[in-house]
């Protein structure tokens, strides 16, 4: 299927790794001007050759760290004085620190709001006069299914991507007439590095082997497995698409029926 984003620039943040690169992968398979970013160099960099060597396209790395506003500015200004534009956005972080309440203080709260909330906000308002003067373009926000079903140990991300949500269905409503797209992607437990470090820890800990840890996520998912990074970058892709274009303000997890939610 032409998913019609051949030539489209689109910029993928914290995508050296999981997540973002398997989102910015898939987009650079559509034929799409991939933009990457990470903190890690080493990563970064071993990311952008591996995606170049299995499609072919263009694609530019930038350090940057999102939850630092000129470190975006800059990094976007490159890309504009480049290619002239961004078409799509992926807004992609990493995850705050797991715990309870009583584990964290005020401070914990604003960092996690920064990396969460408040990049996202930012790498928004940093694209939109691009977008609105050629009247298309397409955001994505990925925050995780706990913005939409708390999970226990996950206080700071149960709060923080919540205000993802907020915020990307009020700016859907706005950027509707300009022919933008808003929407928000909410993964479900995923094999990523970040899955795989956590079922190393779990055995080291002493309560299990990894695929005990495993068995344990399974249990809770009515499809009794975890997800793909290739599966989570295909919803991407299409969300990216020419065809989503009636699809914006909503907010769609991608977890295997996890959520028990109707909405």
């Amino acid at each position: 299927m032409d998913l019609k984003i051949k030539d489209k620039i689109a910029l993928i943040t914290a995508s050296s790794k999981g997540l973002g690169k398997a989102a910015a992968l898939r987009l650079s398979q559509e034929g799409a001007k991939v933009m990457i970013c990470s903190r890690n160099e080493e990563n970064l960099l071993k990311a952008k050759d591996e995606i170049t060597a299995e499609t072919g396209g263009v694609v530019r790395a930038f350090i940057a760290d999102v939850t630092d506003k000129e470190q975006v500015n800059k990094m976007i200004d490159g890309i504009v004085d480049e290619f002239g534009t961004i078409d799509i956005l992926v807004s992609n972080a990493g995850g705050p620190p797991a715990g309870k309440a009583e584990d964290f203080n005020i401070d914990d709260y604003h960092n996690a709001l920064e990396l969460n909330l408040i990049s996202t906000i930012n790498l928004c308002y940093k694209v939109l006069p691009f977008m609105k003067k050629q009247h298309w373009g397409r955001i994505i926000n990925i925050t995780s299914v706990s913005a939409k079903q708390p999970i226990d140990p996950l206080i700071l991300s149960n709060t923080s991507r919540a205000g993802v949500l907020g915020f990307s269905k009020s700016l859907s409503n706005q950027l509707a007439s300009f022919g933008i797209t808003v929407t928000s992607v909410c993964p479900g437990y995923t094999k990523t590095e970040r899955v795989e470090n956590l079922a190393k820890a779990f055995e080291e800990s002493g309560k299990g082997t990894q695929q005990n840890f495993y068995n344990n996520l399974e249990k809770i998912v009515p499809m009794q497995r975890i997800g793909t990074p290739e599966e989570f970058a295909q919803t991407v892709a299409f969300l990216a698409s020419k065809g989503a274009a009636y699809i914006t303000g909503v907010a769609l997890q991608i977890d295997g029926g996890y959520i028990q939610g109707l909405f």
